[in-house]
């Protein structure tokens, strides 16, 4: 019994794999430039009703966390402390599903893509 492969990749002469290295390189390069703009961007979340602020940037770096007055109470430091890990928490959240999407768009969902990149950001 004999495997058959699809037509697409029974056709491999050395044009047809020039395009596909061309095609690969091309994608390497959009992703690179694409890796380069998710880590300058910078994000904004909310936590506690607004009571915590995170800026944090793409490349998971908390930039600043605005804490309103009002949640600032020193008999009830846990509830504080709380709602900071949980905007901590989310900003993060929000930087990762933010690259993986927008690396989606460029490997067409190709899973395991984004794990090759440099830096281990995606």
């Amino acid at each position: 019994m004999k495997a058959r492969l699809p037509k697409e990749y029974q056709n491999s002469s050395p044009s047809n794999m020039q395009g596909m290295l061309k095609q690969a390189q091309k994608m390497q390069e959009q992703m690179s430039q694409l890796q380069t703009e998710l880590e300058n961007k910078e994000y904004e979340i909310k936590a506690g009703g607004g009571a915590v602020t995170v800026r944090i940037n793409g490349k998971k770096e908390i930039l600043h966390i605005d804490i309103k007055p009002e949640i600032v109470d020193p008999d009830d430091i846990e509830t504080l402390s709380d709602v900071i890990t949980a905007g901590v928490n989310e900003a993060i959240k929000t930087v990762e599903e933010d690259a993986s999407t927008e690396m989606s768009k460029i490997t067409g969902g190709m899973g395991g893509l984004g794990g090759m990149m440099p830096g281990g950001l995606f």
